[in-house]
């Protein structure tokens, strides 16, 4: 079996470099360019959150943005998605706002479907730590072909420590088991 590896690309020459983003990654069959904005580029809304007063009582947030929109980092159109968002807040609830103006400053980002979906998750649980988050990027059609793009994360519960046993407990407790 053929080992297939893409190869990654140093920009040679300023000019290109300042009209578009760094050639990242050429593809190794098709040689086609990928050039997807880098993190540190996108200008991203921040996502901004407020207390949820009522902690230990759990709840499920859902959000749908219907006007989702990324640019594909090999033919430079947009990339159209309705994105599902379902939550379960911990301490912090999203913000609404900040919320709609973060999903539309990806409209100048060059990004695929499966990145925009990880960028996502992962923006979310470092601004309100959730209990659990589950995402869906449902991308329109684009050469006949449908993608739908689902990552969740799930917190982890603190763990218990080992019950005492009956023994170790009067122990504790400074008397004798009888």
């Amino acid at each position: 079996m053929k080992k297939i590896r893409s190869k990654v690309v140093q920009p040679h020459n300023a000019t290109v470099s300042e009209r578009f983003p760094p050639l990242r990654e050429v593809t190794p069959e098709t040689q086609l360019e990928i050039r997807s904005t880098p993190v540190e580029e996108m200008n991203l809304y921040p996502l901004d959150t407020f207390e949820y007063e009522y902690v230990g009582n759990r709840i499920e947030i859902e959000f749908t943005s219907s006007e989702f929109t990324a640019i594909c980092p090999f033919s430079d159109f947009p990339d159209f998605a309705t994105l599902r968002i379902r939550y379960a807040p911990n301490r912090r609830c999203i913000e609404l706002k900040s919320l709609k103006l973060y999903i539309n400053s990806f409209r100048e980002v060059k990004i695929f479907h499966e990145h925009v979906v990880n960028r996502i998750l992962e923006d979310f649980v470092a601004a309100c730590d959730p209990l659990e988050f589950h995402i869906e990027g449902d991308f329109n059609v684009r050469g006949n072909i449908k993608t739908v793009v689902r990552a969740s994360y799930q917190k982890e519960k603190p763990k218990k420590a080992p019950a005492l046993g009956r023994q170790e407990l009067t122990r504790e407790r400074g008397r004798s088991v009888r």
